[in-house]
């Protein structure tokens, strides 16, 4: 996952550690601390209202099948891991695979893509999560074949969760509050609705519910449940490291109380698409 704050629209700052060996992708998280990024107060919002929101789904006592395709350094691998569950994890960039089996845990790791998962059975997961992934994907047609080997792998009846990055979001943040919107405007990349465009000179896709529904609909699979994993907390982060231990546990309350609530979904950061495969 980003940093969205400092990382979105340019990649200038990304290009001094690029090889001809790497992608640019692959670049930018070799040098983004991904690890530290979920322990930060407004990464923990997230991490546990996705957390809660998936156990949600697994009946008490139950040891599923959990694919985590865009691993990272294994927060939710380890996790579930840890859980008793059987978990494989996929991972494109090696620093981060590295750092995942450098855990000693009972995480089967393959470095992968989301785009061609043949090295997996078909019908084998309770669950999959698709969290990152689709931040980098471009077109609709990418991120329908990353959707298409999820439902491969991912037994009938199953759950597929799917994050993306908010298109409000980013330009609330980069373009008004960092005060980039003359550059992005004079760089055309919005549309004229303020609906960014997506681009291979763009490290990250940011989208709108609309966006999101499409793509389900295109995909064929049928929506549980949406849900803003981190709501406001991405806009307030400062405010929430200031808080004292017993005000942040008011404030992961007050979120999980709100999180589907549908006026703050297209604001969050970051919102998940819980969908069964049918």
């Amino acid at each position: 996952m980003e940093d969205s704050q400092t990382t979105l629209w340019n990649k200038s700052d990304f290009w001094a550690i690029f090889f001809s060996s790497m992608t640019a992708l692959e670049a930018y998280y070799n040098k983004f601390n991904e690890e530290h990024r979920l322990t930060t107060r407004h990464g923990q919002v997230e991490f546990k209202t996705n957390m809660k929101i998936i156990h949600d789904f697994i009946p008490q006592g139950s040891m599923l099948n959990i694919l985590d395709v865009g691993a990272g350094t294994g927060r939710y691998s380890v996790a579930f891991c840890r859980e008793g569950h059987t978990v494989t994890a996929v991972e494109l960039v090696k620093k981060n695979l590295d750092m995942l089996e450098a855990k000693h845990e009972k995480v089967n790791c393959w470095q992968g893509n989301a785009l061609d998962l043949h090295f997996l059975p078909d019908s084998q997961f309770d669950i999959t999560l698709l969290f990152g992934p689709l931040y980098h994907l471009h077109t609709k047609e990418e991120m329908l074949k990353a959707f298409k080997e999820a439902q491969r792998v991912t037994k009938k009846g199953g759950l597929i969760f799917a994050s993306y990055i908010m298109n409000e979001y980013s330009v609330l943040t980069y373009c008004f509050k960092q005060n980039h919107i003359k550059q992005v405007m004079q760089e055309n990349k919005l549309t004229q609705d303020w609906h960014t465009i997506p681009s291979e000179e763009e490290l990250y896709t940011y989208l709108r519910l609309e966006d999101i529904n499409d793509l389900k609909d295109q995909a064929g699979l049928e929506r549980v449940k949406i849900f803003a994993s981190d709501g406001a907390s991405d806009y307030m982060r400062r405010e929430l490291n200031a808080m004292d231990e017993e005000t942040f546990a008011l404030f992961m309350r007050y979120h999980l109380s709100i999180c589907e609530r549908p006026e703050l979904l297209g604001a969050s950061s970051h919102v998940v698409d819980i969908l069964r495969n049918i």
